[in-house]
């Protein structure tokens, strides 16, 4: 299809920079920056939902999870023996 295209100062630019920086015809830069464009607006497909399964520890008996400073010594004394 054969059009004219207007376009602001500030567009032009950046086309005309594009030209120089990928060595292709204003042609092609501008029919590449309206697929990107056009292909941005697309709405995106759902992603699955990441769930976090929850699994019990462990602890051995006597163990609580109530202060965390005391869990970390009891286990830190049950690794040095």
């Amino acid at each position: 299809m054969r059009t004219t295209l207007t376009s602001d100062d500030n567009v032009a630019a950046k086309l005309r920079e594009q030209v120089r920086k990928s060595g292709n015809s204003l042609k092609v830069v501008v029919k590449d920056a309206l697929c990107v464009g056009l292909n941005a607006s697309e709405p995106k497909k759902a992603r699955k939902r990441f769930v976090v399964r929850a699994r019990p520890v462990g602890l051995p008996a006597g163990m609580l999870y109530d202060n965390v400073g005391d869990l970390l010594d009891q286990l830190d004394g049950l690794l040095r023996q």
